[in-house]
Parts: structure tokens; sequence; C-alpha cells
């Protein structure tokens, strides 16, 4: 072989060399293209801002396609998943929904009813119990005609279902115009009885508040009291005035 011939076989093995390392470099160009726009995956954002426990429907979210590696592993990805649920939260508007967002079905008993009433933020709930923990319901009445001021167990070992975001309210009272409150929304798990007089405090006492039970309680409580007022205290439980 002579010199010529060596130097076209060395170009021909050079010009080889570079169009394999173009061919590589183009497809990890093409790989990491189609890994950042493809494949895609259609989730589900809302469409306007949504407030807490409103229900989600085809009416306030839309259908987007994104690439598959910018989704969370918990979006949504099918409309019959949120016909109907629920959030616990207020959620702006593009907002793309989780699974983890959604406030899971419910699992009541045949004997159990669903109720949520507003507690105070901080007296009622202060961050220290979870769905799924057992609570007592304590009252405190204080401005109802007929019935002396006193704190009163109102249901025991109550199911908490769900708890939702903090919002504020206004204070429907004639001193307190204009002015509002924090709470939280809570959902319980009662017996229709129970929901009755739970509905009826969270309308007429003062407070509503939540007490947290350990996990072992005992199933006999019989030794706990019930109630307290100025009577346990030495003085005179009295009904207001114009309750007789």
């Amino acid at each position: 072989m002579n010199a010529r011939q060596r130097r076209g076989v060395l170009f021909l093995v050079a010009a080889a060399a570079l169009a394999v390392a173009v061919f590589v470099a183009v497809s990890n160009y093409v790989s990491q293209v189609e890994s950042q726009v493809g494949p895609r995956v259609t989730v589900y954002e809302v469409t306007e801002p949504v407030d807490a426990y409103l229900p989600l429907s085809a009416d306030n979210v839309k259908a987007v396609e994104v690439p598959e590696r910018w989704a969370s592993p918990t979006s949504v990805t099918r409309l019959r998943d949120l016909e109907g649920r629920r959030v616990g939260f207020q959620l702006a508007a593009g907002t793309v929904i989780t699974s983890d967002m959604l406030i899971p079905s419910t699992d009541l008993s045949p004997s159990e009813r669903e109720i949520a009433i507003n507690v105070d933020s901080v007296t009622g709930v202060a961050g220290r119990v979870r769905p799924g923990d057992r609570v007592d319901i304590i009252t405190v009445f204080a401005e109802v005609p007929g019935l002396p001021k006193q704190a009163r167990v109102l249901v025991r070992d109550v199911r908490i279902v769900s708890i939702g975001g903090q919002q504020s309210v206004q204070v429907d009272s004639e001193d307190s115009v204009g002015r509002s409150r924090e709470v939280v929304p809570v959902t319980l798990a009662l017996e229709p009885k129970d929901s009755l007089s739970v509905t009826y405090a969270a309308a007429f006492a003062e407070e509503v508040r939540l007490v947290a039970l350990p996990g072992d309680v005992g199933a006999n409580r019989s030794e706990e009291i019930d109630d307290f007022d100025a009577s346990d205290l030495g003085g005179q439980a009295v009904p207001e005035e114009g309750s007789r």
C-alpha cells in the first residue's frame, strides 16, 4: 500500500469516527429533548379560584397536557377521579390537582353521619389533631337564656374525618361588628342524635373545643365528670334572668 492509499484509508477512518461521534451527539440531544417535551401526560388544573370544600367538576377544572417528567407522580390524570371530590383548602386558578390534595372519600359506618363545624384555630385545634384521631367535644355555654354558665362534655370519643385549612369568618354579634376570627372547619363522624346536639352547640355555645384523647383511652370513663359550673367552685350556678 503506497502513501496515497494509506492517506485515503486514514481519511476514511477519520470520517467514520466523526460520523459516529455526530450520530452519538445527535442521539443524545434528541433523547434529552424527548425527555423534556415528550412523552406528554394529561393533568387537571382549576380554571378559577376554588374555595375549600367546593366540589370539583368539569365546570371548574380543565385538562392540560404537560411533559411526563414535569408532572407530579400524584397528579390526577382522569376527570372521573375528580368529579364530586373536595379539597380542604382554597385553590388558586391554575393549580394542578394532585391526589394528596383531595379529601379522602367517606368511610362512615351505616350508623354514622358526617357533620362539619368551625372551631377556633387556637383553642379548638392548635394543630394537634389529625384525621382519624378521637376527641371529646366540650362546649362552654355562657350566653344562652335559661342555662347556667357552664362547661360541658357534649360528646365523647368522636372520630375526626377531615380538617380544613384556616379561614377567617365574620363575628356575628352587635358588639363585634366588622370583626373576624380565625377558625378551622372540622368534619366529624357522629351518631344522628349526637349530630343534633353538636349542631346546637355550634350555633349557640360561646365556645366549642376539641379535646384530643390518647390512643389507648380506656372504654370505662365513668369516673370522668361531664360538666363544670359555679357550683363546683363553691358558688351557685344561676340561670340568666328572663329564663322563667
